[in-house]
Parts: C-alpha cells; structure tokens; sequence
C-alpha cells in the first residue's frame, strides 16, 4: 500500500465527480481493493451505473430508491437518516449494469471492492441486519453489521455502519488488521464515512502507526469527511457531546480467506473485553 499520509483526510466535497459527492476508488487512495461512492439523486433522479471489476453494494443512507439489475428489479425502502435504524440494500455483481432510480431522490452509498467471483444480485433486508451493542459506559456504540464477514455472502467487500452516542468514544482500544497472521489477522484496508445529527456536529479520528512511516492522522471530522486507513492502529472514533456519530466501515483485502480478524493496540488490551 502507498497511500500517502498527507491524503488520508479526505474532506467532505474535495473528492467529487460528476453525480457523486465522494468518489474515492482503489486509484484514489493508493491501493488494491477499497472503494466508497456517495451518490446523490434529486427527486425523480436516475443514475446508470456500470459496475466494472468490483462489487457494489448500495447503501441508502436518506431516502429509497428502485434498482434494475441482471432482469432484477430490487426496490429499497431506505430510511429517513442514518439515525433511523438498519436500512435494506442491494448487491450489485462485478460486470453488471445498474440502473438507480429515485421519485423521492436522497443520498446512497455505493460501496465497493474489487473482485474475482461474479455473485447473483439480490437484496439485504432492513429485519435481517445484524444488530450488536459493543463496549459499555462511554465506550458503548451500535453496530449494524449488514455486511459483515458472517452476515452476508460477497466475495471481497466487508461493510458495517456504526453509530456512536454524542460524547462516546468508538473503534476502541485502537485495533489494526493490516498484515497477514493465520487464524490472527486479516490484512484489510479500510475507509471511514462520517455523517453527524445537527448541523454542527463533529467529532475526531485517530490512526497512528504500527510499522515506522506507516498512517498518522488526527482529523476533526464533520458530515461527509472521510479517512482512509491503509494501515496502523485506528481509534478512537470520538463523537462530540450532544451530537450523535455514524460512519460507514468499508473494508477488502488480498487474503484468501474473507474474514475480519483484529490485533490491539498493547498498551490499550485492558478495555478489548467490551470490544464485541
């Protein structure tokens, strides 16, 4: 991985093209597999979308939408904000054609890795998402593990959506998965979607380094900012008081096997228990 560290904080609207208000691909951020697309749709919006060598999956993060893929259509419900619960969603195959539409328009993340295996297309139901409450006291968060690595069937892409309380800490005691250990960890790279309750809303980011030169960052993150994460220990996500924090975790790797295993920080194991 080359990321270079002083592109890591991407800041909302500095990374858009076209229709997507984030585009960030495997080019962008310097390695092999990751990918994170905001697309927004305004009423009676449509967006075609060639899916290339990756997997997709469609996020809603405000609003529903119609999906015509593979002689499918998949309609999504979606939700009112990210704060309004578990949402459905779509997998869209590697080498496929894909059609959004939206009669309400709203806001949908497209996330992406990229990939060998063509899966079918199908939809995530909302009732089906993996609800898990991790950690306890300041430290207590929601994840929605919709496609976690046990969750739901992809070839590459992990993805989960976590949702921290105002004046909570998150992605805590710092973790890391960035080399190969069997039965240990996974090597995955991984990227950070934030959205906040309030137009004020913000909190922090930290990734410090595993290895000498490896990822540092120490970012004040607001509503559509992003980090990436190449490597190093990453946490603690912090979500300032009154002001709830979602982020959407993006993850792939080069390893055979998809699976999310993690290493702590040392200096921080005494508060791994609470950490699932």
């Amino acid at each position: 991985m080359d990321a270079h560290k002083d592109e890591l904080f991407v800041r909302a609207g500095s990374a858009s093209t076209g229709a997507y208000a984030l585009d960030i691909g495997p080019e962008r951020a310097g390695w092999g597999y990751s990918g994170l697309r905001i697309l927004e749709l305004a009423p009676g919006g449509e967006h075609s979308l060639a899916t290339g060598g990756s997997e997709w999956i469609l996020l809603p993060l405000q609003g529903g939408c119609t999906v015509h893929v593979e002689d499918r259509t998949l309609e999504l419900r979606g939700r009112e904000s990210v704060f309004a619960g578990a949402t459905d969603f779509a997998y869209l195959p590697r080498d496929a054609h894909a059609q959004i539409a939206s009669g309400a328009g709203g806001r949908f993340a497209l996330a992406g890795a990229r990939c060998e295996r063509r899966l079918p297309a199908r939809r995530g139901p909302a009732p089906e998402v993996p609800l898990e409450q991790r950690g306890s006291g300041v430290t207590a968060r929601e994840i929605r593990g919709f496609a976690a690595a046990d969750a739901f069937d992809c070839d590459r892409l992990i993805a989960v959506e976590v949702v921290t309380p105002g004046g909570n800490w998150s992605s805590y005691p710092p973790h890391k998965h960035d080399e190969h250990v069997p039965g240990r960890e996974s090597e995955l790279e991984e990227i950070y979607y934030f959205e906040f309750a309030g137009p004020d809303g913000f909190g922090y980011q930290r990734v410090s380094p595993s290895r000498p030169g490896g990822a540092d960052v120490l970012a004040e993150v607001r509503t559509g900012d992003t980090v990436l994460v190449p490597d190093g220990w990453h946490g603690p996500s912090i979500a300032a008081p009154g002001h709830p924090m979602y982020y959407l975790n993006v993850m792939a790797g080069p390893g055979e096997e998809r699976a999310w295993r993690i290493s702590f920080h040392p200096g921080h194991t005494d508060y791994a228990e609470g950490y699932r």
